[in-house]
């Protein structure tokens, strides 16, 4: 199955096909289901149960806008022609009384690199495409636990090519636009690009998306919304194109704190199929809704407002370096601060024994007090693997179809060999037993013990430091030499939430703040988030969205 962007609004044309009905109804309904797109899926849910709304019509209204905007912005990878069905499986399951949860009938979209069954994996790559033009048979395990959920997943956002860069450009669909500039210039950030802006667009409630160097954490900012980067493992990613092993990391962007603790309570725990996943901080992310809620909910997270009151926050100089940052973005880091110092935290300059400028010195440091090998979260063996096993995962011959794909991921992946035959011997020695992979995952424990140590030594509960140095750069340009610990994160395996923090004067996304955890805390440090947010609430949405 073919899914070009001509293809896709075609589809979308005949999703829009509404039974008849009288026009001031019809604008009645729409722009009640409108409203209920910018604002949470708790909320949604609620006007669902009341009889406010139907899945249905907001499934036809985040498509609608997928017509328009999301085309417009280049947003949208493929979408699914079986979305108008889920939606009325779930509609159907309301009026029954059984719905499956708070994600049962909520509009969400995966990234271009996960499989969707009955969809072709493009990767956003305009030759991968060429290569591998058929649907795929399965869905990728976080689809189908969002699906078992009762989540509507409306199909797939463009990305750039294999998720390698942070920009949102892509060979297959171009450009992904920032939905906030009128002058369509600036970046929405990436690599999961489409994915914050259908999210900041009201064309779904969340999205899945991956990071390996900032790509959630960076379009959360430049789009305005919230990002998540989880403790590393506790997302598990098979059936999703890979590229670090070791570091790659999935999970939610949202407009709220609430939808990505949602999306992320839909998502945790261990996969057979990925050794490097496990359940550490599931019990507590599962615990953020009850057990006990009634199919009728309510299904709202845990979370309060007073949860910053009494911790204490920890920031790292040089992971905040205001030296480099504009006048505007220092100003707005500190509002961010003292907003948290307003729900009651402290905060304070922490001594970090690790920082993003000595991480990659202190890995290198205890592997050779171990006798190991130098530890490489790239190795290029764990890479070929991982792409081997996607493909095995579809039930094809999976060497055939990493020769297939060879040069055109090997152009991004460029740590892989050129050649072919060496490239071939690299497949099969599983990645979980790679030395240079499984001495990096040794050199974490230690290095993370260290970081946890002296965080217990302050009583620190978490740290801080604005998510990007500065805002959204034009498409075009060089990107400041502003360094950032986004890395850091990947490397550390900390889990990290992203929150918006306010708009400069023409309107674009300033800032997000960066929660930081140690491993395992997600729920905590999400609350922590939450708290945040509503002693700030800085979300808008864009202004092209609100003038419709």
């Amino acid at each position: 199955m073919s899914c070009s962007r001509r293809e896709a609004l075609a589809a979308l044309g005949a999703l829009l096909a509404a039974p008849s009905m009288s026009t001031a109804l019809a604008h009645a309904q729409e722009t009640q289901a409108a409203d209920v797109l910018l604002g949470s899926a708790a909320t949604f849910q609620a006007a669902r149960l009341r009889g406010e709304v139907s899945a249905e019509q907001v499934l036809r209204m985040a498509l609608d806008r997928c017509k328009g905007l999301g085309a417009s912005w280049r947003a949208i990878d493929c979408l699914s022609d079986t979305a108008l069905a889920e939606a009325r499986a779930s509609d159907e399951r309301r009026r029954r009384g059984s719905l499956l949860g708070p994600l049962d009938g909520v509009p969400v979209f995966a990234k271009s690199i996960y499989d969707m069954r009955g969809l072709p994996t493009s990767a956003s790559s305009r030759e991968w495409t060429r290569l591998f033009p058929d649907a795929v048979p399965h869905d990728a395990v976080e689809v189908a636990r969002l699906r078992a959920a009762g989540a509507v997943v409306l199909g797939k956002t463009a990305a750039d090519d294999f998720a390698y860069r942070g920009n949102g450009t892509s060979s297959h669909t171009g450009q992904v636009l920032n939905p906030y500039d009128a002058s369509g210039q600036r970046t929405p950030g990436g690599s999961s690009a489409g994915a914050a802006v259908v999210v900041a667009g009201g064309m779904a409630f969340s999205a899945l998306g991956t990071d390996d160097g900032g790509s959630n954490r960076i379009p959360a900012q430049f789009s305005g919304v919230v990002g998540m980067k989880p403790s590393f493992g506790l997302v598990p990613r098979s059936g999703v194109i890979p590229t670090w092993p070791y570091l790659d990391t999935h999970g939610p962007l949202a407009r709220s704190v609430v939808d990505a603790a949602l999306m992320l309570w839909a998502l945790v725990g261990a996969d057979g199929e990925d050794a490097l996943s496990h359940d550490i901080g599931k019990d507590a992310m599962r615990a953020l809704i009850p057990s006990n809620t009634s199919a009728r909910g309510p299904w709202q997270p845990a979370f309060s407002p007073d949860a910053l009151r009494g911790r204490r926050l920890g920031i790292v100089d040089v992971h905040a370096p205001r030296a480099q940052m504009s006048t505007e973005s220092v100003a707005q880091f500190e509002r961010a601060l003292a907003d948290c110092r307003s729900a009651g935290a402290v905060v304070d300059v922490f001594d970090a024994p690790v920082t993003r400028v000595n991480v990659r010195e202190r890995f290198a440091e205890t592997a050779s007090a171990r006798g190991d090998v130098r530890p490489n979260p790239n190795s290029p063996a764990a890479t070929a693997n991982a792409l081997y096993r996607y493909f095995a995962r579809q039930g094809v011959d999976a060497r055939a179809a990493a020769q297939r794909g060879h040069a055109a991921y090997r152009a991004f992946y460029d740590v892989l060999p050129t050649d072919w035959t060496a490239f071939e011997a690299l497949l099969s020695a599983p990645y979980e037993q790679d030395a240079a992979g499984v001495s990096f995952a040794r050199s974490r424990e230690q290095v993370v013990a260290q970081l946890a140590s002296a965080m217990r030594a302050e009583r620190l509960d978490a740290l801080v430091y604005p998510t990007m140095p500065f805002p959204a750069p034009l498409a075009v340009n060089p990107w400041p030499d502003v360094r950032t610990p986004l890395g850091y994160g990947n490397w550390m395996g900390l889990p990290e939430v992203s929150v918006p923090a306010g708009y400069d004067s023409q309107g674009m996304p300033l800032g997000n703040l960066s929660f930081v955890g140690l491993p395992g805390h997600d729920a905590a440090l999400l609350a922590m988030a939450y708290a945040y947010e509503q002693q700030s609430r800085h979300f808008k949405p864009p202004a092209a969205v609100t003038a419709r």
